[in-house]
């Protein structure tokens, strides 16, 4: 078992992240928590810890399905991002109220993810009320309230 680290050990992980993520060495997104564990010689707790830190500061965030992604980068969910096409759509008129929206298959075409992504980026867009689901039928867009 390895030895515990120094008290305040992650903060000095979180400053070298940081320097990093702020010279653009992390372009392609952060390195795993194994390999950052590996790199400084701390266990997978103090990773956390520091990252955690780098999250609480704004320089880092947790996207849902994807990990963790640098905050100004392109690092929104596959769903979030049908989501935001399709609310893009509705909002255009392309999509207008009482229009029924592509089958799930289409849309994992379209998009080229997987069903399970579509099915909750619309169930999604069913709980904010911008499509209603008709049992049998499909779903539709719903009419601005």
């Amino acid at each position: 078992m390895p030895s515990p680290s120094p008290r305040g050990t992650y903060q000095v992980i979180s400053q070298a992240l940081r320097e990093r993520i702020a010279a653009g060495v992390y372009q392609d997104g952060l390195p795993s928590e194994a390999e950052i564990g590996r790199e400084f010689g701390v266990a997978r707790t103090t990773v956390r810890r520091a990252l955690h830190a780098l999250e609480e500061s704004g320089d880092i965030k947790t996207v849902a399905g994807v990990g963790r992604k640098l905050a100004g980068g392109a690092g929104t969910a596959p769903y979030e991002q049908i989501m935001a096409d399709l609310l893009e759509q509705i909002r255009r008129g392309e999509l207008p109220a009482g229009t029924r929206l592509p089958s799930e298959a289409a849309l994992v075409e379209k998009y080229g993810v997987s069903r399970g992504t579509v099915r909750r980026a619309v169930r999604e867009l069913e709980t904010a009320g911008h499509i209603v689901a008709r049992h049998g039928v499909g779903r539709f867009v719903s009419s601005p309230s």
